[in-house]
């Protein structure tokens, strides 16, 4: 039987902003294996990194923000919001998925995560189509503190 993966809403980048959804990663028991030892990214946890790389480089190529908005990326610093819809709020925990997606996406932008200056986590149900909204929104200038 062959499985057809849901159809995903088309990315939005602004100059701004990417809000893509995406799928939801393997959970933390599939995205890791133990090899002599060593903590390595398994099979599953590679392919969703490619899958999403692939993904956010679709996207890239077909916005008219792509040039404003990776500059923006490139020179300030961002928050990364992740909407986490689960087909039932008890099977997943919120925070699972979160390392592999972030560090996915920022590979595929080129940008390194420690410029990620705030994070938001939401977590909701949805059956029939489980997904992940991700917007990486890039901040007006960093908090002194």
């Amino acid at each position: 039987m062959t499985v057809i993966p849901p159809v995903l809403p088309p990315a939005a980048i602004e100059p701004d902003r990417l809000t893509i959804t995406l799928p939801i990663p393997p959970s933390i028991n599939h995205q890791y294996a133990t090899v002599n030892g060593r903590r390595i990214l398994s099979a599953a946890g590679r392919r969703y990194k490619v899958e999403i790389g692939q993904q956010i480089l679709v996207a890239l190529a077909h916005s008219i923000n792509k040039q404003s908005f990776l500059l923006r990326l490139r020179s300030d610093y961002v928050a990364l919001s992740i909407r986490c819809r689960f087909s039932s709020l008890l099977r997943r925990d919120i925070d699972g998925g979160l390392k592999i997606t972030q560090d996915a996406l920022c590979e595929a932008l080129g940008l390194n995560d420690n410029r990620v200056l705030e994070l938001h986590l939401y977590k909701d149900v949805a059956p029939e189509s489980p997904s992940m909204e991700l917007t990486l929104s890039v901040l007006a200038s960093p908090r002194s503190n």
